[in-house]
């Protein structure tokens, strides 16, 4: 393959592509290369455009750690993150539906119905409680729910791990035979991500902001079902519409209930502002192999 230019490179490549012995890796580089001189096409970029781009990407993999995935940032902020998850999660209309695994779960110890799990974290009082049902309405018992969030200033225990040791908002509960749990834990709120980075002057250029709406993560297994990875964000949040990552769905926004003073569930009896969330979450059947 000789005297190649702008008409005929791409299928030169693909015909050398053609050959691979694997059909799945066929598959993925002759669209990848279709795809990506469609790109240079459109945009023409100049030589020094081309290396800047290739300065950005050398950058984020540098900006990658054990504790910080600048990638997985990059697929959320440009909605591939988003994209792949809807792809692999086309769920039953009863179902709950998903968004975004995030960057910051860890396994976390297991508590006992009713525990508080806000460890050290601070904010304002929160009960969180609901059940876990099959898309018939059967209740799921013995389902692991895993639920971590932000405190009151937007950070998660990983980002304190360093001055404050321990899990602080996170916790694994099991449903009962009724499919219900109930904890008590301290109310999030919207936060930043990371944005010191490549990613973060990448948004700056873009004219985006880098915030996430207020939002409690939640994952939830049972033999028999898909794994649910989902939040449920708070109503009234600013940043609803213009979530940096696209997770939010209209599904998944609840109204998190204020009350003042006064008893509450677990023969709690509260003295200042204290919130509640309940929802009840839907699993899709595991799907044949």
């Amino acid at each position: 393959m000789r005297d190649l230019n702008e008409e005929n490179i791409t299928d030169a490549v693909l015909e050398r592509i053609s050959h691979a012995p694997n059909r799945r890796i066929r598959k993925i580089s002759e669209a990848l290369v279709r795809h990506l001189h469609g790109f240079i096409r459109e945009v023409e970029p100049t030589e020094a455009e081309w290396a800047a781009g290739i300065a950005f990407l050398t950058a984020t993999g540098h900006r990658c750690s054990a504790a910080r995935q600048e990638f997985i940032l990059l697929s959320d902020t440009l909605g591939v993150s988003m994209l792949i998850d809807a792809i692999n999660h086309r769920l039953p209309g009863a179902a709950t539906e998903t968004t975004v695994f995030g960057p910051f779960y860890v396994d976390a110890p297991e508590f006992a119905a009713g525990s508080d799990i806000s460890g050290y974290s601070a904010g304002s009082p929160m009960y969180v409680s609901g059940t876990v049902r099959a898309v018939n309405g059967a209740p799921i018992g013995g389902a692991t729910v895993d639920i971590w969030h932000s405190d009151r200033d937007g950070f998660y225990d990983l980002q304190r791990a360093q001055e404050r040791p321990g899990t602080a908002g996170r916790g694994r509960f099991r449903t009962d035979a009724h499919g219900a749990f109930h904890l008590w834990t301290v109310r999030p709120s919207a936060y930043p991500i990371a944005n010191d980075g490549p990613v973060g002057k990448m948004l700056a250029a873009q004219g985006r902001h880098p915030f996430r709406p207020e939002h409690i993560h939640f994952m939830i297994q049972a033999s028999g079902y898909r794994k649910l990875v989902t939040h449920l964000f708070a109503s009234g949040d600013p940043y609803l519409d213009s979530d940096v990552v696209f997770g939010v769905k209209t599904s998944l926004i609840r109204r998190y209930e204020e009350h003042l003073r006064g008893p509450a569930p677990g023969g709690r009896t509260m003295e200042g502002v204290w919130f509640s969330l309940e929802h009840d979450f839907v699993l899709a059947v595991e799907a044949a192999p």
